[in-house]
């Protein structure tokens, strides 16, 4: 693996972990046992390095979003599978990552908006569409409205002000915020693939719980 990439995947982890304001070039070179001079040779500043952080795991997360489309069997699945792969990411995220990047790295948080409604906005979009088509949803929805409504609703997961971690877990506010989306918008037809994928969740949630 180059230099580069090995600084960048260390680098995720840590802020990911610990939030991006409480870890340093010096923590980041001494957990990769480089020397902080190696680090100015890719990156200019920390600034530098956190921007090239978020490109790479939005690049990483454009990627699995669209596999969710490929691998679900519906578009309330291919929500469900959304959740699940967001769950699995808020067991490792510190909740203040993003409060950092948007009060020390408004460029590397500005990427994030650019992402959200750009990218996520389309997505979202093609997930209602293909869903109406098929059923699912309500035929009257306002399309970008719904999706707008989708995408801050998703983010929520992360402010503290209303949420505070010692009070709430994480996974369970991003799952009931993804029902609140679905309820709101299905068909009957979608009703009942709600309760089936609901069913299936519990069922491996339980299973893993006694694993």
């Amino acid at each position: 693996m180059e230099v580069k990439d090995r600084i960048l995947i260390k680098a995720a982890e840590l802020f990911m972990r610990y939030g991006i304001r409480s870890i340093t070039m010096d923590e980041i070179a001494a957990q990769l046992g480089i020397s902080k001079k190696t680090i100015y040779q890719f990156f200019t500043d920390k600034d530098d390095m956190v921007y090239a952080v978020i490109e790479q795991e939005i690049k990483k997360n454009e990627h699995e979003c669209l596999q969710y489309r490929y691998d679900s069997n519906d578009s309330v699945h291919e929500i469900f599978l959304a959740v699940e792969d967001l769950e699995e990411m808020l067991r490792y995220t510190n909740p203040m990552m993003l409060y950092d990047l948007e009060k020390y790295h408004p460029r590397a948080f500005q990427k994030i908006r650019e992402y959200k409604y750009q990218f996520l906005h389309e997505a979202i979009l093609e997930n209602l569409r293909k869903g109406i088509e098929d059923g699912v949803y309500r035929p009257e929805i306002n399309r970008d409205i719904v999706a707008k409504n989708r995408i801050e609703s998703a983010f929520l997961v992360f402010n503290p002000d209303l949420f505070p971690h010692s009070r709430y877990r994480m996974s369970e506010v991003n799952f009931e915020l993804a029902m609140l989306f679905l309820y709101g918008i299905v068909t009957d037809k979608g009703r009942k693939l709600i309760e089936k994928y609901t069913e299936e969740r519990t069922k491996k949630l339980s299973h893993e719980s006694n694993a």
